[in-house]
């Protein structure tokens, strides 16, 4: 490993408190590390602007970053166990490379902040991930309740209850996606702020360009206190994954709804074959299991906040605890955006076994259509409630699928979608 970056002369280092210390953290920060240079090059800028290093200092140690990235990038540069971190990596080869100029890119930050800040960047970048593949879905299903209104049971306690459509079933997982991508958009709104600057929670006795790092990293403000900054970390990260939680559920009934509507009992739908899998003793047998680790995908969401949340147990100020923080949030967001960008592909292509709906619309189902009827002919609702229970079995006599729908006109139901509109709330999120 190289030199500590804390190293102080007279403390022997133990190896198996390294590994301890360490723990995977130089792995993890691959995930970080084209952010943590990006953070570098902005920080020397502001370094430069007031005088903490020369324009022509400045000019090589962002050259020398840039070079940096892209051996990394290319595999030239690996960040492994010769690191204690990717922070180290960078002063490093930075030393290397440039002697006393890489020595002066630390001054005045913290690899407090330095990792905020990496960890900001990275955040934003996934959210933005998030927002884009939400509006995706809510479009295909948009587009699809646009042009099929296939009539099919609409169930209650997994009970048939009354006649629903498939535009009705693509128009209510549109709406639930466009809220979920603007709740990505509201969460990156509240984490795009600049903790870089902000060094070890406290400040430092120099007058940072934080106004130049805010600028030159695209954050919308500068996360102004300090100690803030540190109390954000953790704090941020939890907020990012309940909007990706929130997404990941609405993936999770969807897949539920799919591993029902799939089965021989229902009949309902079939998947795209490249989304089915055989068995390796059936012969007979194609298994939904896209769909079900869809459905599985919200337990290492709900788990990575679960485990930070635990972390935060903390006092104000800044803790090693919080190094734990980076592999669960890595970890939930890379099978939560996974499952959700096969999403869009699968709901486009999904195909309905329309005979098999309509065969599923039994005459008990228009009862409520007869006892609203009778409550709009001036019988009390109450009283025509029974009377339809009564003769629930006779409920479809003269009625048809489609007569039902178009009769539902209530705002949002089958006579009435309303797409136009959620199609202007997908639009104004552009």
């Amino acid at each position: 490993m190289t030199d500590l970056l804390w190293q102080k002369s007279g403390v022997a280092t133990d190896a198996r408190i390294m590994r301890f210390l360490a723990g995977d953290d130089v792995v993890l920060d691959r995930e970080l590390f084209l952010y943590d240079i990006e953070a570098s090059a902005a920080h020397v800028g502001g370094l430069a602007n007031i005088g903490i290093v020369s324009e022509d200092e400045a000019r090589a140690i962002r050259r020398e970053l840039a070079s940096l990235a892209d051996d990394f990038r290319s595999g030239a540069f690996v960040l492994d166990e010769r690191f204690e971190d990717g922070h180290s990596a960078i002063e490093a080869r930075l030393t290397e490379r440039l002697g006393d100029s890489g020595r002066r890119v630390h001054t005045g930050r913290s690899r407090n902040d330095q990792v905020l800040v990496a960890s900001r960047l990275w955040l934003k970048a996934r959210l933005r991930e998030l927002a884009d593949v939400a509006r995706s879905v809510a479009e295909v299903c948009l587009a699809r309740a646009e042009v099929e209104a296939l009539p099919m049971p609409g169930y209650t306690h997994v009970q048939r209850a009354v006649v629903s459509s498939t535009a009705m079933w693509f128009a209510g997982f549109a709406e639930s996606f466009i809220d979920n991508a603007q709740r990505a958009d509201q969460t990156l709104a509240l984490v795009d702020a600049n903790p870089l600057g902000t060094a070890a929670g406290y400040g430092v006795n120099l007058p940072l360009d934080r106004d130049h790092t805010t600028r030159a990293l695209g954050f919308g403000r500068m996360q102004v206190s300090p100690i803030y900054a540190q109390l954000s970390r953790g704090k941020f990260e939890i907020a990012a994954l309940d909007a990706l939680g929130a997404a990941v559920l609405d993936l999770r009934r969807i897949a539920w709804d799919l591993s029902l509507f799939t089965t021989a009992e229902f009949g309902f739908v079939t998947l795209p074959a490249e989304f089915t899998t055989g068995s390796s003793i059936m012969p007979n047998k194609r298994n939904p299991d896209v769909v079900e680790l869809m459905r599985a995908s919200y337990a290492p969401v709900a788990a990575a906040r679960t485990e930070i949340e635990q972390l935060l147990s903390l006092p104000s100020g800044y803790q090693r605890d919080l190094q734990l923080s980076k592999g669960s949030i890595f970890h939930g967001f890379r099978h939560g955006l996974d499952a959700l960008a096969l999403l869009p592909d699968l709901l486009a292509r999904l195909q309905w076994n329309e005979t098999a709906m309509r065969a599923a619309i039994e005459p008990s189902m228009y009862a409520t259509d007869v006892a609203i009827e009778a409550a709009v002919a001036g019988v009390p609702f109450r009283d025509a409630y029974r009377a339809a229970a009564d003769s629930a079995s006779e409920a479809g006599q003269g009625r048809t699928p489609e007569t039902s729908l178009a009769a539902r006109t209530s705002p949002g139901a089958a006579g009435d979608l309303r797409l136009d509109v959620l199609r202007e709330r997908l639009r104004a999120l552009d």
